[in-house]
């Protein structure tokens, strides 16, 4: 590992919910040193959405990470060029000087996930974007994980533990959690002794966003009002929560067709849809078990937060004595945290310092990872 300094980073996260491109900006030495920037989303239409969801169906014949069945290369490229786009706006809107900027952090979309095949895919070409943005770029970093024996996610906790460490004193009784609420959900638990524990605790907004899209033609319930005419359906939440994963040791991890969608007839729009709701809630309260103790603060980032039946449940499974708060009560942005970790990632990727470890991913030893992509340098002129 070599030696820590200061680096001004911006992180790029396009999550399984398919609804845009996440950019931040953080300045961080990939240790204990966090200084939030700004953070922008930049959201895809429904046409490159609808790219994006026939990909995935797509890439469940692929048993190579190279492989680009199909339209997939061409998806690749137009998804690294949005990349490149939604930089150099973000750049432009912020007033940011692009030759500040060190590395920058690319996720890429996850278009499969296989841990038990040792196989995750992120479509995303680094030396591309390296080239159009002419910054360095530090992509494809769940794979020596893998090769590590690990589950390739989650990735984030490392930049979790960072955050924990500047959380606010209003809130600083530990065990801390912070939960996730993307298409999956993932929890990581922080004692402020030992390392993260982390893993995927089930299905977030995946099955409900899918769930309304098709019987309802809507993204989202926005504002919860949807749930909110609902009641739940026990025998379709139990179908969901007795499942074989929740049985699994840890570290583990999903993908996004782990769950199926409910069937057409599976009950109302309504029903359905506050179904859903509390077995998101119930699925991140079951990860529990798997904590040496109780948490005393809940930190949920990611969209969920913004539902309130999911919240409610959560505040009500968590008891009296645990605080259940969003992102933001706790000084963070949760729209940007996934963005700022890439960016944190990033950096630690550079010095060498680990990105993952056996509690997190279950691979054998901390784990860095990460592949640098430097562009080409301009040519010179010749003097006249």
């Amino acid at each position: 590992m070599t030696g820590t300094r200061q680096r001004r980073a911006i992180g790029l996260m396009s999550g399984t919910s398919l609804d845009g491109i996440d950019v931040a900006l953080l300045d961080t030495d990939g240790a204990a040193s966090v200084i939030r920037g700004p953070a922008r989303v930049y959201p895809y239409e429904a046409a490159f959405r609808r790219r994006l969801a026939a990909g995935l169906e797509t890439a469940k014949s692929m048993t190579r990470r190279d492989e680009r069945p199909g339209d997939m290369g061409p998806l690749e490229t137009e998804l690294t060029l949005r990349h490149a786009a939604a930089v150099e706006r973000f750049l432009a809107d912020q007033a940011i000087d692009p030759a500040t900027i060190d590395v920058v952090g690319f996720h890429g979309q996850t278009v499969l996930h296989r841990p038990e095949q040792a196989l995750t895919v992120q479509l995303g070409d680094g030396e591309l974007l390296a080239e159009r943005l002419g910054r360095p770029v530090v992509y494809d970093m769940r794979a020596r994980d893998m090769q590590e024996g690990g589950q390739g996610a989650p990735l984030v906790p490392a930049y979790h533990a960072a955050l924990a460490a500047n959380r606010p004193a209003t809130y600083a009784a530990l065990p801390v959690v912070f939960v996730n609420i993307g298409g999956i959900s993932n929890v990581t638990y922080l004692d402020g002794e030992h390392d993260p524990i982390a893993f995927d605790s089930g299905p977030g907004n995946a099955l409900l966003d899918q769930w309304l899209e098709r019987e309802a033609g809507i993204a989202f319930d926005q504002n919860g009002a949807i749930a909110s005419e609902g009641g739940i359906l026990r025998k379709l939440a139990d179908g969901y929560l007795t499942a074989d994963f929740f049985d699994r040791k840890v570290p583990k991890s999903l993908d996004r067709f782990d769950f199926a969608v409910p069937s057409p007839g599976a009950g109302s729009l309504e029903d359905v849809t506050r179904t859903l709701c509390f077995v998101s809630a119930q699925a991140i309260l079951k990860a529990a078990v798997h904590f040496p103790e109780k948490p005393k603060l809940w930190i949920i980032c990611g969209g969920g937060r913004r539902h309130p039946a999911i919240m409610a449940d959560l505040a009500e499974g968590a008891g009296p004595d645990a605080d259940v708060i969003s992102a933001e009560a706790a000084g963070f942005d949760g729209d940007a945290m996934e963005a700022e970790a890439w960016a944190y990632l990033a950096v630690r990727s550079l010095d060498g310092r680990p990105l993952t470890w056996p509690t997190t991913t279950g691979c054998r030893v901390p784990t860095s990872g990460g592949v640098l992509a430097v562009p080409a340098p301009a040519p010179r002129r010749a003097a006249l």
